[in-house]
């Protein structure tokens, strides 16, 4: 599904956090973006990515509206979150990651960002999906080594499967995975929209 839907689906409407996007798969990040920017009831966008060039571009195609949007030019791995999110929109990227190290870290930086309830949209290539994408090695993922690699504090709530066609006519098999963060606390400090008002 598209951004603007999964948004839609879960029900959150305010303080919408970070959507991860790939540069190699600028495409997808750009559509995300847009979905939201465009959606006036959404606000506190934040786009992390780690290519400098994909930022400029989508910056560009979004003219005025650009400034709606956080842009945060990181490695996701190195991401430190500065403030609490109530939306992780991973279109991708995970599934990249092919180092146990680098999951970790990405594991820890997606409990800190995130603010108690907040939700995770995770999207990674099905068991039965691509071994390589773009000329990467890539690790596919069921729900059972999803939960393990991002270890405890995040919920599975949700799975549905995707079959993407590609600009060259191929089919990828996704797999999105819906996550809540559970505890009372954000780590570092972090606070939540609501507990800021009090």
């Amino acid at each position: 599904p598209a951004f603007g839907p999964v948004v839609a689906d879960i029900g959150i409407r305010e303080r919408v956090g970070v959507v991860v996007a790939a540069g190699w798969r600028l495409a997808a990040g750009i559509a995300a973006i847009v979905a939201v920017a465009i959606a006036p009831a959404i606000v506190g966008l934040a786009l992390l990515e780690v290519s400098r060039e994909a930022l400029q571009r989508a910056r560009c195609l979004l003219g005025a509206r650009a400034a709606r949007v956080e842009w945060i030019e990181s490695d996701i791995t190195a991401f430190e979150p500065t403030r609490p999110y109530r939306l992780w929109h991973d279109r991708a990227v995970f599934h990249f990651l092919t180092e146990a190290a680098d999951r970790a870290r990405y594991a820890d930086t997606l409990r800190r960002a995130l603010s108690p309830g907040g939700q995770a949209v995770i999207a990674t290539f099905a068991p039965n999906g691509p071994r390589r994408c773009s000329g990467l090695e890539v690790v596919r993922h069921d729900a059972a080594s999803l939960r393990t690699a991002l270890g405890d504090g995040l919920e599975l709530v949700d799975e549905r499967a995707e079959r993407h066609r590609t600009p060259s006519g191929g089919e990828q098999k996704f797999v999105y995975y819906r996550l809540v963060r559970r505890g009372a606390a954000c780590a570092d400090g972090l606070q939540s929209t609501a507990e800021e008002s009090h």
